[in-house]
């Protein structure tokens, strides 16, 4: 007891320099996030792919041959998804375009006076726009929305050969860290004090189940329901179902948002297509389906309940890592929040323990 005594207070002198180096960790990631997206971009494709070489490594192959693999897997995967999926995608944008108008002139004329005489609203209209002067400058195609949309982003074509340096950069970046990942979180963990060395490597065991829940298992539900929901509005005959329903895919990363993101502009562009209110069922069915399927297939195989995010919890995350970071940190804010509450579990626990929290 009396060895422990002396050991306690030196255990408790540890808690400030590892503090500071938090902080350092957070400064320096926010004073270098406009060269981070390669680096976050590579440690995301290495985490997805160092399971799949470590079981190759298992069955006797080399962890770089396995890396390589795994890399013509992923390139091949995606030039195929591309080619599949870019032209219908760009000639579904082009048709979104070309009925922005229309269905403006709808919203205007038939849904305001209709919501006007049901609620007994006093009679006020949206602003009108000369649409045909607009899409004469600027919405003709996408090529010119594309190309308008990348010069407010880079600024110059210096920006442009920067973003596409960076681009370029990640398969690098994930490569050599998908073949060194083992090497590198062992190097890391050896770092912490030995006394913390145990708890450490089992708090990481469980943060890494937590995490790959969500990175592999969320990414798979975003693509089975852009999937599910694309040939569902496919199947009804609904013209944009490709951008729609990847679009509700891509917002279910926040618990609800696709759903109803994906209804209500899934209803809206039915509605001015079909003008015929069955059509609203069928549509409504789509994704009634593709809740249910979230629901009790996809969420509870793929990722289970071991993220442990609140829906507020997610939003407020996604929101802050944007203002903070912007777009690398809008891609590091779930995966963080993830981890801090695997900590923050043992840390409460560790307090309801505590004679602060028992004590008199």
């Amino acid at each position: 007891m009396a060895e422990l005594d002396e050991l306690a207070p030196i255990g408790r002198n540890r808690w400030p320099w590892f503090l500071v180096v938090l902080v350092l960790i957070g400064l320096a990631f926010y004073a270098l996030q406009p060269i981070l997206l390669p680096f976050v971009l590579g440690a995301l494709v290495a985490y997805l792919g160092d399971p799949v070489v470590d079981a190759m490594e298992r069955r006797g192959m080399g962890r770089t041959l396995g890396v390589c693999i795994v890399f013509l897997g992923l390139t091949s995967l995606l030039v195929l998804s591309v080619l599949v999926t870019l032209p219908a995608l760009i000639h579904q944008l082009n048709a979104l375009i070309s009925k922005i108008p229309a269905m403006y002139a709808w919203v205007t004329e038939t849904l305001l006076p209709w919501v006007q005489q049901r609620l007994s609203l006093s009679e006020a209209q949206l602003p009108a726009f000369d649409w045909s002067a607009q899409l004469a400058d600027n919405w003709q195609s996408l090529g010119k929305v594309t190309a308008k949309t990348l010069r407010d982003i880079t600024g110059s074509g210096a920006g442009i050969l920067l973003w596409l340096f960076n681009l370029a950069l990640a398969p690098v970046v994930a490569f050599y860290l998908m073949r060194d990942w083992d090497i590198l979180v062992a190097k890391l963990l050896r770092m912490m004090p030995r006394a913390w060395q145990d708890n450490t490597v089992s708090m990481v065991g469980e943060a890494d189940e937590v995490l790959g829940a969500f990175i592999r298992g969320q990414l798979l539900v975003m693509l089975s329901l852009g999937i599910i929901y694309s040939l569902g509005l496919w199947a009804v005959g609904v013209q944009l179902a490709l951008v729609l329903g990847m679009i509700a895919g891509l917002a279910s990363i926040v618990p609800y948002l696709g759903f109803i993101v994906g209804i209500l502009s899934s209803l809206l562009v039915a509605y001015a297509q079909f003008q015929d209110w069955s059509m609203l069922l069928l549509v409504a069915l789509v994704f009634a389906v593709g809740q249910v399927l979230e629901s009790v297939v996809l969420t509870p195989v793929l990722v289970g309940d071991r993220i442990g995010l609140h829906p507020v919890a997610v939003i407020f995350a996604l929101m802050a890592g944007g203002q903070i970071a912007g777009f690398v940190g809008v891609l590091v804010a779930l995966p963080v929040s993830a981890v801090v509450m695997v900590f923050l579990r043992h840390g409460v626990a560790h307090y309801r323990a505590s004679d602060l929290y028992q004590g008199q």
